[in-house]
């Protein structure tokens, strides 16, 4: 019996023409990867937006960091101190950050009306409440998508430390999902064996793809794409495993930084920046506080503020932040109301968020809450107008539309609009 879905003469091909075919490939490979070095990668950051996220998982006090209230009853026992944006100050547990603020705008009138943990993650980044039957991507997903070169070996969505999944591409496809890098430390497997020369290994990689070129011709599916796409991405990205050589950090870095993993992570970050990763997104944890929240801002704060305010000062000297995106945020705040517990619980009613560098003006703050921080009095927006605000910065429409299986999706929430007064 003819098997008419696997043989025939019109898919016959000699062994010695593949083969040849295969060896050109190869050799075109080789030269391809030969002409990537890091200048390259130097000279498509200074030309390239890229966007950093600070994720504060678990909700980080605003009245602890960007709104403090002191000498009110919601206010705890930490004094406001001046920063070098004239008139702004902020929480004495930032002293370092307090030193970068003409770099930083703050956006104190965020109300999201959502206290829990997973659909508050949901909003801030993806800009919309969840809705039955569709998913939106991801922030990291998302400026990949529009901001990545098409081409690039790298990655576009690197997370260091806070976690990510596939899913957060929904519809963009497995190229835009995260590379998660779990404990801060460079993927397994990136280096070629010892006993591969790099002329076999491309060689290798020709054959695969031309067979898989072949079995797609009348076997294409959502699932081979996807596999080849996996494949691809990996083997680009074998080609620049220094973008993961975190050794060589110097002693001086590693103390600026500190010796912890969130300052490590920090000084990842930076070094993907400056290799030219579009998107990278970096994790501190465990900020719901519903006990003893001040004596745990006093530590965690105490670990995040230098790091923080090194990361923006290090990209300013590199002229890499007028181009660099910075977002510090998290799902929620906390109550103003403090409990039994002395803690703060779950606040999506009246908080903050701040953010620097591209498209953003230094020292702007938006928004303004009442004495004791319990409602949002000038200026309330939420995680649409966030989008649209992250959109504009980076040099991107937010009004233009997606069109998923032929659908316009539009980017971010139409019934909201960017907040200008923070914007460059």
């Amino acid at each position: 019996m003819r098997c008419d879905y696997a043989c025939g003469s019109h898919e016959t091909l000699s062994r010695r023409s593949f083969l040849g075919g295969t060896a050109a490939g190869a050799l075109s490979m080789l030269g391809f990867n030969g002409m990537i070095q890091a200048d390259s990668a130097k000279k498509l950051a200074s030309q390239q937006k890229q966007v950093v996220v600070f994720w504060l998982s678990g909700g980080v006090s605003q009245l602890e960091t960007w709104d403090p209230k002191p000498g009110t009853e919601t206010g705890g026992p930490f004094l406001s101190i001046p920063t070098s944006a004239p008139g702004v100050q902020i929480s004495e547990l930032l002293p370092y950050t307090a030193q970068q603020m003409h770099h930083l705008a703050l956006v104190r009138g965020i109300n999201t009306k959502e206290n829990n943990h997973g659909k508050g993650a949901y909003i801030m980044q993806t800009g919309r409440k969840q809705q039955p039957g569709f998913a939106y991507p991801y922030l990291g997903s998302t400026f990949s998508h529009h901001l990545a070169p098409p081409n690039s070996p790298l990655p576009g969505y690197i997370s260091v430390g806070a976690g990510g999944s596939s899913a957060e591409s929904t519809f963009l496809g497995p190229r835009h999902a995260p590379l998660v890098l779990a404990d801060g430390r460079a993927p397994n497997n990136l280096d070629r064996h010892d006993a591969l020369s790099e002329e076999r290994d491309l060689l290798r990689r020709t054959l695969r793809s031309k067979i898989s070129q072949r079995f797609e011709q009348k076997r294409k599916t959502a699932h081979t794409e996807v596999y080849n796409e996996s494949f691809d991405q990996a083997a680009a990205l074998m080609s620049r495993s220094d973008i993961f050589d975190f050794s060589k950090f110097s002693d001086k870095d590693l103390e600026r930084y500190g010796k912890h993993d969130f300052g490590r992570h920090c000084l990842m970050a930076r070094q993907l920046i400056e290799k030219g990763v579009t998107f990278v997104k970096v994790g501190h944890t465990n900020y719901d506080t519903h006990s003893e929240n001040f004596n745990f801002h006093i530590e965690q704060l105490g670990e995040f503020d230098r790091p923080f305010a090194t990361f923006i000062s290090d990209l300013y000297d590199r002229g890499l932040l007028e181009h660099t995106l910075i977002i510090c945020m998290c799902e929620f705040g906390r109550t103003p109301r403090i409990n039994s517990r002395i803690g703060r619980d779950h606040w999506g009613t009246a908080w903050s968020i701040a953010l620097g560098g591209a498209g953003i003006k230094g020292g702007a703050v938006s928004g303004k809450t009442n004495e004791t921080g319990t409602k949002v009095i000038d200026r309330e927006v939420n995680g649409g107008h966030l989008f649209h605000t992250y959109y504009q910065a980076v040099g991107l429409d937010s009004k233009e539309e997606f069109y998923p299986n032929g659908q316009p999706i539009a980017k971010a929430d139409p019934k909201t609009e960017p907040i200008k007064e923070i914007l460059a």
